[in-house]
């Protein structure tokens, strides 16, 4: 990035180790300039959480798991769309709803940037949230 300031991404999951694990990747991701870690990630252990979370950190971009307790992720994605300083927000779904009906949905009538499902390796999520910032930042 040009600013040089560490991308913010808010992780919105009820599973507590799911977020560490998403933590544990992208801190890995470094500038190869600097050393230093590219990604700042922020969790939220549930749909309400990661709305006040949003509302704080103003992320670059939010990684959403669709199934929750107390809000599922499509009521989450569907109230990021639904405020003028969200509504472009990057979201990228991470589900265990890997059924292709799920995705199709996600991706063409949601309109969400991208889908990933769970279990997914560690390239699959870093080169996902890389697609979507590229993606976003150059628009």
């Amino acid at each position: 990035m040009a600013d040089n300031r560490r991308v913010r991404i808010v992780c919105i999951e009820d599973e507590p180790e799911m977020i560490d694990l998403v933590k544990l990747i992208l801190s890995r991701k470094t500038d190869p300039e600097t050393g230093e870690a590219q990604y700042d990630v922020h969790g939220a252990s549930g749909g309400r959480e990661g709305l006040d979370l949003i509302q704080q950190v103003q992320p670059d971009l939010v990684l959403l798991d669709l199934m929750m307790p107390d809000m599922d992720g499509w009521e989450v994605y569907q109230q990021i769309r639904g405020h003028d300083s969200t509504k472009e927000l990057p979201v990228i779904i991470i589900t265990a709803k890997a059924q292709s009906i799920d995705k199709v949905l996600g991706l063409h009538i949601a309109k969400v940037n991208d889908y990933v499902t769970k279990p997914f390796g560690p390239k699959d999520l870093v080169s996902a949230v890389e697609k979507v910032l590229e993606k976003s930042m150059s628009n």
